[in-house]
C-alpha cells in the first residue's frame, strides 16, 4: 500500500471539527494510541527517511514499516503493517535482535471521513494541535493527482499553511535537542 498523507499544524480542534462538519465529514471514531519507533542495527532510518514502530490502540496491536517519503511536497511511502498479539513481546523480539527502542509517541487521535479521505485530529503529548488528511492507494497507483486532491481539501478547510512533513517522533526529538 501506498500511503498519500499531509499534516498541518492547527490553532484549534474546535474550529477545525466545526469546519469538518460544515462539509459534511463524518465523526467515526477516537482512539488513544502510543506508538514505539526502533532504530535498526544495520540501516540508519534518520538517513534513509524509514520508520519502524509497534503501534497499540484501544483494540488493536500492529508493528509497522514506512518506507523513505517518495516525494518532496508529502508524506508519499509505502506502508506494511500487520497485527500482532503483544506488544511487548515483539518489542522483546526487536529487541534482541539488534534493534533500540529510540522513543514512544502517544497521541489521542479523533477520526473523521469524508469522500476517500481519512482525516484526524492529533492532540500529541509534547506537540501542539495537528491535523492529518491521508488517503491509501494500491501499489503502482499514481500518487501525484491524490496529493493534490488532499492540498485542495486543506484548502476547502481554509488552511493554507503549516505544512510539516515531519514525523510526531522527529518533532518531538527536535524539541528535545534544543
Amino acid at each position: 500500500m501506498i500511503e498519500v498523507e499531509v499534516k498541518a499544524k492547527i490553532t484549534s480542534f474546535n474550529e477545525i471539527e466545526k469546519r469538518l462538519e460544515g462539509i459534511g465529514a463524518v465523526k467515526s471514531r477516537k482512539e488513544f494510541q502510543e506508538d514505539i519507533y526502533f532504530a535498526s542495527p544495520i540501516v540508519d532510518f534518520a538517513k534513509t527517511d524509514e520508520a519502524l514502530r509497534i503501534r497499540t490502540t484501544d483494540n488493536d496491536i500492529f508493528i509497522t514499516y514506512k518506507g523513505p517519503k517518495l516525494n518532496s511536497e508529502a508524506k508519499t511511502r509505502k506502508e506494511v503493517e500487520m497485527s500482532i498479539e503483544s506488544a511487548s513481546k515483539a518489542k522483546d523480539i526487536f529487541e534482541e535482535i539488534g534493534f533500540k527502542e529510540v522513543r514512544t509517541v502517544r497521541k489521542n487521535r479523533q477520526y473523521y471521513t469524508y469522500e476517500n479521505f481519512e482525516i484526524s485530529l492529533d492532540d500529541v503529548e509534547g506537540l501542539p494541535p495537528y491535523m492529518e488528511i491521508e488517503i491509501a492507494l494500491d501499489n503502482g497507483q499514481e500518487y501525484d493527482e491524490a496529493q493534490s486532491e488532499i492540498f485542495r481539501l486543506f484548502e476547502k478547510l481554509g488552511i493554507t499553511d503549516g505544512f510539516e512533513r515531519t514525523s510526531y517522533m522527529e518533532l518531538l526529538e527536535n524539541i528535545l535537542s534544543d
